[in-house]
């Protein structure tokens, strides 16, 4: 039976984990958020991993506010790369596995296909340049790794673009929402399942590098906003498209953010569920909170 470490644990991506937990035949599960372990800090990793034997390290942990990251470049880069290196560095020293999760935003989004893994990166602003910074600190480590691409998450936890359109089509009559960025929603129940599934069938043995994972198909936030009112029944609110420079940024986000998932599809042997029909699974969870 394996000991596995998942940090960031509180999260949207950690709090998926945690429902699969229980269900593991073979390994047990500890999840850890800032309170419980401070992965700034390389030797409490390394204590808690020598202590527990850990043989597998799921980070969830992340700086995510992609606006906040251009005036706290240094905290961005603390989380999404120093923390993730003190990681990486203690998995290679004791010989575990590290499966960290990045982001679309390591791409431009300026062309209008699918995004391959073995792309040229060209991160837009502090939060894709800190989370690919990470990237790079694993694969220089040495340490045995997944890292999992995502993009646009959701869940029934925290906050998220779900749970503020249900919100807003509720309060209001009329809503404007950004066509002009294309990309594709993930449930994080999804992605949680993928890295679960992984580590129960031992893939993270034989398989190493980069994969892209988000759920199938393609949308705006528009129509991605558009659907979430009427899975919630609130089309009486008037949502219309409009342009991202109606919504003045300190960053440039991507205009098309789609990820080619060929690469973990036929890896790991996975059918990857269309963003509509996970939608409707994470809005049933939702039920009774609108």
């Amino acid at each position: 039976m394996s000991k596995i470490l998942v940090t960031g644990a509180n999260g949207q991506l950690g709090n998926e984990m945690r429902k699969l937990a229980p269900i593991s035949k073979t390994n047990t599960f500890i999840f850890t958020d800032i309170e419980e372990l401070d992965i700034t800090n390389q030797e409490a990793i390394r204590i808690l991993i020598q202590q527990e034997q850990i043989e597998i390290i799921v980070n969830c942990a992340a700086y995510t506010n992609v606006d906040k990251a251009e005036d706290d470049s240094e905290m961005a880069n603390l989380i999404n790369n120093k923390a993730v290196e003190n990681l990486a560095i203690v998995c290679q020293d004791v010989g575990a596995t590290l499966i960290h999760v990045s982001t679309d935003y390591v791409f431009q989004g300026t062309k209008n296909t699918p995004c391959r893994e073995d792309e040229q990166t060209n991160p837009l602003g502090v939060y894709g340049q800190t989370k690919l910074a990470g990237e790079q600190s694993v694969q220089n480590s040495g340490c045995k790794y997944l890292i999992f691409r995502t993009a646009w998450l959701y869940s029934a936890f925290g906050s998220n673009f779900v749970k503020t359109m249900i919100r807003l089509t509720d309060e209001r009559e009329k809503l404007s929402v950004v066509f002009d960025q294309v990309g594709t929603p993930t449930y994080a129940g999804d992605l949680a399942a993928l890295i679960f599934q992984t580590i129960e069938t031992k893939q993270y043995e034989t398989l190493n590098g980069i994969y892209h994972y988000s759920n199938e198909g393609v949308c705006s936030w528009y129509d991605f906003a558009i659907e979430i009112a009427a899975l919630a029944a609130h089309d009486t609110c008037d949502i219309q498209p409009c342009h991202s420079d109606e919504f003045p940024s300190k960053v440039k986000r991507p205009a098309f953010s789609v990820l080619d998932k060929t690469k973990v599809k036929a890896d790991f042997n996975c059918k990857v569920p269309h963003w509509k029909v996970s939608l409707q699974k994470c809005m049933k969870e939702l039920e009774g909170s609108f």
